[in-house]
């Protein structure tokens, strides 16, 4: 196959795309600047509802964005948050005459006659590209993930438009400086338009979670996977939410299958999943019972610094142990700036929420009396709140997908009910912890998966 990409974020493609995303946000971004100047609320429930609608014709990478950005704690306010929240990601799906089209593309003029079955119709869609069921010649089932046309074009036209809905949060009153957040967003909306690279974070995690029995990652297979095609050995299972009515026990297993699969990966190499969309997971059952989960897509992957690693490990343990100086120590170490005694305790509000449960060494539930869509926002209120009377604060890069992450996971032990320790599981993960040894084990396992050092 020939090395040009027609698809390399074509400029036509990309001022067509722009104008459509511009025309739809930038007219919601006026109504708003103009609410204002007549002295009224631009944070009211209309203008978020003509937010979303506005991009609710849109699909796409834009749908992407706005979900990721209604998913970080206080990035936009909560009502804006709560509209872009309803929002599905999905794109029309591609008809079987696309499908063909594209899949010739990638492997060429007799593409079919490398499957023994294809199924044309896709099993699911998403934002960036769609999946389709097929078998190996052998007979294997697979899952083929297939990118939409012109996505990269796309994805640079939406990031560009992702300033205006940071200028709507600028514009009212804003005590977060943005700027770093919009960086991480794009980073990593644009890594995953790269199927390579996601095919090589499929290697890490299948050596990363090789002896753990709970988290089962997809085999990949490689003679039928390009930049836009991704083809995986298909992973029998069902949606976590229809598990919600199983035994305690069943739950219990599911959730503690998503602790490690989140933090078992973060703890030892300085990696975590940064996407906790319940689409990304199914549950596989033996003998009639769940029993752990299928890690299905590896595109939100975020590589840390082992130092960020450490940081977190210093909060945990200052936060037990009541040592401030460490709880100092781990903030500086992530790149806070201007640490004041009260500015501390204002990131420790968000800090006592995320590890609240793993601070009590008692069976609990993540949280009470709290809906899942609802998790995090109370305590992001209350930091909002107290940062106001403190001034603007940086918020490190790092953080955005930690935070999101977080969350996520914590609405899935809400969704389920989970009754766990939480206390032993992260004693478990994190020891005999060691920085240095993070550092070898991470740099050996990217190096082995053909991966870069930490994101920067």
């Amino acid at each position: 196959m020939s090395d040009y990409d027609s698809e390399a974020n074509r400029f036509s493609a990309r001022a067509a795309r722009y104008a459509r995303v511009g025309a739809n946000v930038g007219g919601v971004a006026a109504r708003i600047a103009g609410t204002r100047l007549f002295g009224l609320d631009g944070r009211n429930a209309s203008n978020a509802e003509a937010l979303a609608k506005a991009l609710g014709g849109l699909k796409g990478p834009i749908m992407k964005v706005a979900q990721l950005v209604a998913t970080i704690p206080d990035v936009v306010p909560p009502e804006y948050a709560a509209e872009l929240q309803k929002l599905q990601s999905q794109a029309p799906p591609m008809g079987a005459a696309f499908v063909k089209r594209r899949m010739m593309a990638e492997l060429g003029l007799q593409w079919r006659e490398r499957f023994a079955e294809f199924d044309l119709k896709p099993a699911a869609a998403a934002s960036l590209g769609q999946v389709h069921r097929a078998t190996t010649l052998e007979g294997v089932p697979l899952a083929c993930k297939l990118q939409y046309p012109d996505m990269e074009s796309a994805v640079e036209a939406d990031i560009s438009q992702l300033d205006i809905l940071f200028a709507l949060h600028r514009r009212m009153d804003p005590v977060i400086d943005t700027t770093e957040i919009a960086k991480e967003i794009g980073a990593r909306v644009r890594e995953e338009l790269d199927y390579i690279r996601e095919a090589k974070h499929i290697a890490l995690y299948q050596e990363i979670l090789a002896d753990t029995p709970e988290v089962r990652v997809p085999r990949l297979e490689a003679s039928l996977s390009t930049r836009r095609l991704l083809t995986m050995h298909w992973l029998e299972g069902s949606p976590i939410l229809s598990h919600k009515q199983d035994d305690q026990g069943a739950r219990d297993r599911i959730s503690t299958a998503m602790f490690k699969a989140w933090w078992r990966p973060f703890s030892h190499h300085g990696v975590i999943h940064g996407d906790p969309h319940l689409g990304n997971y199914t549950v596989f059952s033996e003998g009639g019972a769940a029993q752990g989960i299928n890690l299905l897509d590896y595109g939100c992957i975020r590589i840390f610094p082992p130092s960020f690693v450490g940081g977190v490990v210093d909060l945990y343990r200052g936060l037990l142990e009541g040592d401030t100086a460490r709880v100092v120590h781990a903030y500086e170490t992530w790149g806070f700036k201007g640490l004041t005694k009260d500015l501390v305790d204002t990131l420790n509000i968000w800090a006592r929420f995320i590890y609240g449960p793993l601070l009590e060494d008692r069976t609990r539930r993540i949280a009470e009396d709290v809906s899942p869509a609802e998790y995090g926002r109370k305590q992001a209120f209350q930091v909002h709140q107290a940062l106001k009377r403190r001034g603007p604060v940086t918020v490190p890069r790092e953080f955005v997908f930690m935070d999101r992450a977080a969350i996520g996971l914590g609405g899935v032990f809400l969704h389920l009910d989970a009754e766990l320790n939480f206390h032993r599981l992260f004693e478990a993960e994190i020891e005999d912890f060691d920085l240095a040894r993070v550092t070898e084990v991470q740099r050996a396992a990217l190096q082995s998966a053909g991966l870069q050092g930490a994101d920067v």
